[in-house]
């Protein structure tokens, strides 16, 4: 059981410097395609492409966690949705349902149960 904890914690770290050093080395490879033809620029390394990379990754999106992850955002969503749902008459919660049945084919009933397109579990 320890060996997994181990294994799971050098993954992570594992799967990023992978995918750091394949999109490197794609941008690379589309840069000295590309903009050396249509602007005479020149050709640049992998290592000039992972500093173009993480350039853009700090100037464009930052390292900070995005909104709508899965261990706060959704509970956050839910809490959000939870409360406007308590606030709702009951047929503005039959109309909420409605509309979220048409488009997604589920709907949201924070009380539990089924919702109205599920039939209850036999």
């Amino acid at each position: 059981m320890r060996g997994f904890r181990y294994f799971k914690a050098f993954k992570m770290p594992f799967f990023v410097a992978v995918a750091f050093t394949v999109l490197s080395f794609v941008t690379m490879h589309l840069w000295n395609w590309v903009m050396p033809a249509i602007f005479g620029l020149k050709t640049i390394t992998w290592l000039q492409a992972l500093g173009l990379l993480l350039l853009c990754k700090i100037l464009g999106g930052g390292f900070y966690r995005h909104g709508g992850g899965c261990r706060g955002g959704r509970r956050e969503w839910k809490q959000r949705m939870t409360e406007k749902w308590m606030e709702m008459t009951p047929e503005e919660r039959e109309r909420f349902r409605a509309g979220m049945g048409g488009r997604w084919g589920c709907g949201f009933d924070p009380e539990g149960g089924p919702k109205p397109e599920q039939k209850p579990a036999v």
